[in-house]
Order: structure tokens, then sequence, then C-alpha cells
């Protein structure tokens, strides 16, 4: 039950994430220089503890659990900049990407600290 309902929310996720992406403004106020950023690192914080659990259900060994959520995270971030190079009025930015990686690194690896002891981790 919760392996389809963790796919399905990360599924979701990435989806929303696309859809946003598809667009051409976002109505966020622009507070201070680099604000983007910020927005970047949390919604891959998000997703980064998405992956965690989805992909906790295929993986045991803390290392990989925490490398496939990095490495997915990081690929969708990839894609996504590449996405918008496409939609008018977005532009696609190297550092929008290493936010993203960021966010998603910073999740995966409190939940990995918090779920396993330091001396059990295995490959």
């Amino acid at each position: 039950m919760f392996k389809l309902l963790d796919g399905m929310t990360l599924l979701l996720y990435c989806a929303l994430i696309f859809w946003l992406s598809s667009q051409s403004f976002l109505p966020t106020p622009h507070l201070f220089p680099f604000e983007d950023k910020i927005h970047h690192f949390g919604a891959y914080f998000m997703m980064g503890i998405l992956a965690w659990r989805n992909f906790s259900h295929y993986l045991k060994s803390p290392v990989l659990l925490a490398i496939v959520s990095l490495v997915f995270c990081s690929l969708y971030g990839v894609s996504d900049e590449w996405h918008q190079s496409f939609v008018p009025g977005r532009a696609c930015d190297i550092l929008d990407w290493v936010a993203d990686s960021t966010g998603a690194g910073v999740a995966v690896l409190l939940l990995t600290r918090f779920f396993y002891k330091k001396n059990t981790i295995t490959v």
C-alpha cells in the first residue's frame, strides 16, 4: 500500500514541477537577489524526501538508497532546466540546478543520518 502511495506521490510531485516549469511567468515576489535559488532548494528538498521514501521500498542499502535518490533528483533537475530553455520567458540556469541538487542532497543526507546509525551503513 505505502509502496504505491509513495511512488504516486513522487510522480505527482514531479508532474507539478514540470507544470510549474512550463509557465512563462510565476507570480512570486522578488524580495532579494537569488531568491529563486531558495525556491529551487526547497522544492528539491521535498523531492529528495519523496524520492528517498519511494526508493526505500526497493533498496535496502542506506548508501545505495541515498545515491539513487540524489541521482534521481539531480537528473530530474537537469531535465527541468533543459525543459525551461524551451519555455518563453524562462531560461536554463546551472545555478538553479546546483540549488536543486543541493536541496535534494541535504534532504537525503538528513534522512540517511536520522534513520541509520553511522556505523551500520554498508553498501
